[in-house]
């Protein structure tokens, strides 16, 4: 089983620190997110690349809100929506990202080269930004929103990659103290320490952040502490960096709320928040009835309470050596253990429950699983109250290298790199009794007596393999040519220690596969141009291919998911092996970018990017029932056609004068499938589902992002304002979520202190978010092709108040 201990985690730290013995990866676009990060006056800087790329630096985060998330601060971004329920993007469980078109779990995530995995909830391949780096140590931002670049460490960037880079010590010693307070009993504590410069090209810093905020419609705690600690050192040949973090959190979650088909046929119980109903610890038993919630509250019941528990430990070493002005090599090794649960207390007599519970104590059975006999003993058998705890509980043991290597030859910067990954990844779902004795009475501690079942165990044995080559040929001083490739190579290896129990009368049983799946691309070609049209201006132009590998286990709190793993059998694991693809995409995106100063009256400065982009997107994953198969209707993972889609992104920064900016960006996005696809049933009869022609769900077709700022001497501001258009919430477009309009206000005052001083700077910042308290939908999931749907609300109002002193 997977479990923590004092003693586990001291060892894990010793692995750590052991496994950090050599350096990580340079490519070609670090210099140029280098040149982005020296321009602060703008709100998003384009990055010279053949690539659609925009930058953020970390002033502008912390302007989004003190304490925000990498991919929150994002939502700023030409072509991204980003929807979450608390205001920092903090909450994983109800996290929402797409990037012209492409969902979370198909696009790249980095930190200083690190790869943080797809980031889908209960994830078995990394962690997120937020998670990885605390906010405040966040350096800059970079989205690439077509196409990661060649080198980007990940298996899943279909449609782009997010790079995120933690900031470097400061060359002086200072002590830096943050602290926010506001809404909703909301405490947020940065301290950090930077050695500035000594001994001989060394610096360092050291950070510590205990975050606590209450969720705004029930009485769970957002709370969590994390350790970041950074050492650098500078010599003629090279630059030496390691870097470690620490990270604990408790996240208490709610359910989304069910709408149409997916709440029961007999109720009208449509709340607009799940809260849950800890700590009232009476109400999670007598709302019960023999384990049954309210009946009038259909599947829009309240679990008594839910959260995510995750503990992280992430480090790395990396050795950026120069031969010569020509001749570089940089190495990274990294290391990443996550232990962590998500953890649930809620009624034995619904989702089915009673059935499970009869497969493991076929006693407790008087008729049939549903009778009251029989729920009158598994309420007994789970410790009396109604109530449940189950836990799904995560660990991820992984380690890699990443080798680049660049020359400079003739007008040829010649890049080839390597990256090797070995994860060794678990999850198992455990169930336990109610009760005190069991710890079980706190979504904030681990169960501590011993299981009732255990469900299912899965073991992962993953080794990655990503080899790049590239040439960026400077054809002329205006004109650059780039091309390469890079070749993606898995070998996934899934076995079930225990394995699901099944009633005798299971038709057919349930009983998780084993084996290895082989996946090699060993090509994905890539070519693209940047012309310096004129001293302001730059054309670019790039095609590359991608693809997205297979996953151990998919998204949500469980096993269940796009997996070849989580299919109910063997047979149908092997047929998936003998059938079925890896996803893939090509992007196509062209563009302009402009910077430049004007005297056009008010008008003093424009710079900008507008880009279009078309996108293939082929061998989609969906799973379907299966027909001409030897269990028709059982539930299988099959390719089912294609995406295209068309945009267009235009943003820009308006300068007037010294005092006034006005940034916009416009972006337009129209995904449809391709192509109908066809589904069984039991009785082998094949349904085709009409889904060509349709609009991807989920992402609307038109967002638009405005900040308007303003700067007069220590003084500065900005109001932002958010739209997200009509979405579709189901395969059919039979239902849409309403658009939504939110704006946000921001205001600072950075003190003039006698530097010399004992206090070296001091600011006060001011954030209000969903300024007009509007309502309407944050995060929606499609759960069917038509009819129904299920969606977590945006967040109220909110204000908080942030005191930054410098010592």
């Amino acid at each position: 089983m997977i479990r923590s201990s004092r003693r586990a985690m001291l060892a894990v730290t010793a692995a750590a620190a052991a496994l950090m013995a050599a350096a990580g990866t340079a490519r070609a676009d670090d210099a140029a997110a280098a040149e982005a990060a020296q321009t602060s006056e703008v709100v998003v800087t384009a990055v010279r690349s053949t690539r659609s790329a925009v930058a953020m630096q970390a002033e502008e985060v912390q302007k989004i809100l003190p304490g925000a998330s990498p991919l929150k601060a994002i939502q700023t971004l030409p072509g991204v929506l980003y929807e979450t329920a608390d205001p920092w993007g903090n909450n994983e469980q109800n996290e929402s990202l797409f990037v012209h078109g492409f969902s979370t779990q198909q696009l790249g995530y980095t930190m200083d080269g690190v790869p943080l995995g797809d980031q889908q909830y209960g994830n078995y391949n990394g962690l997120s930004p937020s998670r990885a780096v605390t906010s405040e140590n966040v350096d800059r931002v970079i989205l690439a929103s077509g196409a990661g670049s060649l080198g980007v460490a990940s298996t899943s960037n279909l449609g782009g990659a997010i790079e995120t880079f933690s900031r470097d010590p400061s060359a002086q010693r200072v002590f830096n103290l943050r602290q926010t307070v506001g809404s909703y009993s909301t405490t947020r504590t940065f301290l950090r320490m930077d050695t500035g410069e000594f001994g001989d090209g060394d610096s360092g810093y050291l950070s510590f952040l205990h975050h606590d905020a209450r969720a705004w419609d029930f009485d769970g705690h957002q709370k969590g502490n994390q350790v970041n600690a950074k050492y650098v050192h500078k010599d003629d040949r090279g630059k030496l960096t390691a870097y470690f973090n620490w990270n604990d959190k408790v996240e208490p979650n709610e359910d989304a709320t069910a709408f149409g088909n997916q709440q029961s046929a007999t109720s009208t119980y449509f709340p607009y928040t799940r809260p849950f109903l800890y700590p009232n610890l009476a109400a999670c038993a007598s709302t019960l009835t023999n384990g049954a919630p309210p009946a009038f509250q259909g599947n829009n019941f309240s679990n008594c309470f839910s959260a995510a528990q995750r503990t992280d430990l992430l480090g790395y070493v990396k050795y950026d050596y120069s031969f010569s002005s020509n001749l570089t090599w940089s190495n990274q090794a990294y290391y990443h253990y996550n232990y962590g649960r998500g953890i649930v207390a809620g009624p034995v007599n619904q989702a089915g429950l009673p059935t499970l519970f009869a497969a493991y104590f076929p006693q407790l059975v008087v008729g049939s699983p549903t009778s009251a006999a029989t729920l009158a003993n598994i309420v007994a058998r789970f410790g009396g109250t109604g109530n449940e705890v189950r836990t799904t509980e995560y660990r991820i043991n992984r380690g890699g290298l990443i080798s680049t290597l660049n020359y400079q030859v003739g007008d040829h910067q010649i890049e080839a790199g390597v990256w090797w990954e070995h994860n060794e990844d678990a999850q198992h779902r455990a169930w336990y009794p109610f009760t005190a004795a069991n710890n079980d009475l706190s979504p904030y501690d681990e169960p501590q007596g011993p299981a009732a079942f255990i469900q299912y165990y899965a073991q992962f044995f993953v080794n990655d393999v990503q080899l790049h080559l590239q040439d960026a040929w400077r054809i002329r001083p205006d004109l650059t040519l780039q091309f390469g490739f890079k070749s993606s190579l898995q070998n996934a290896n899934g076995k079930f220690p225990i394995n699901q129990v099944n009633l005798p009368t299971a038709n057919p049983p349930t009983h998780f596969p084993s084996g290895r799946i082989t996946s090699n691309k060993w090509f994905l070609p890539q070519i693209g141009v940047l012309w310096d049209a004129t001293e302001h201006e730059q054309v670019f132009a790039n095609v590359q291919k991608n693809m997205r590998q297979f996953i151990p286990y998919g998204a949500g709190s469980n096993f269940y998911g796009f997996s070849p793993w989580s299919l109910g059998s063997q047979a149908a694991f092997e047929l998936f092996k003998s059938t079925v693809e890896p996803e893939t995409s090509w992007t196509y995106e062209a563009g302009v970018r402009t910077q430049r100063q004007v005297d056009l009256g008010f008008l003093t400065g424009i710079s900008g990017q507008a880009s279009v982009y078309h996108v293939n997107f082929n061998n989609r994953l969906l799973n379907i029932a299966a027909f001409n198969f030897i269990n028709p209707g059982a539930a299988v993972l099959a390719n089912v056609g294609g995406v295209t889609t068309n945009g267009a992104d235009i943003a820009a920064t308006l300068q007037f004068g010294p005092h006034y900016r006005l940034y916009n960006a416009v972006s337009y996005n129209k995904s449809t499938y391709d192509s109908d696809y066809r589904t069984g049933s039991a009785s082998n009869t094949i349904t085709t589902v009409a889904t060509g022609g349709k609009q991807v769900p989920l992402t609307p077709k038109w967002l638009n992002k405005t900040i308007l700022s303003t700067s007069w001497g220590g003084f500065d501001a900005q109001i932002s304002a958010d739209y997200v258009g009509e979405r579709y919430v189901t395969y059919l477009n039979d239902l849409s979520v309403k658009s939504t309009f939110l704006i946000g206000l921001q205001a600072s005052y950075q003190f003039e202190l006698d530097r010399s001083g004992w206090m070296k700077a001091l600011q006060v910042s001011a954030n209000i978010t969903n300024l007009f308290d509007r309502k309407g939908v944050s995060t929606a999931t499609v759960t069917g092709n038509s009819g129904g749907y299920t969606a977590f609300p945006l967040a109220p109002r909110q204000g908080f108040v942030t005191v930054s002193a410098d010592f």
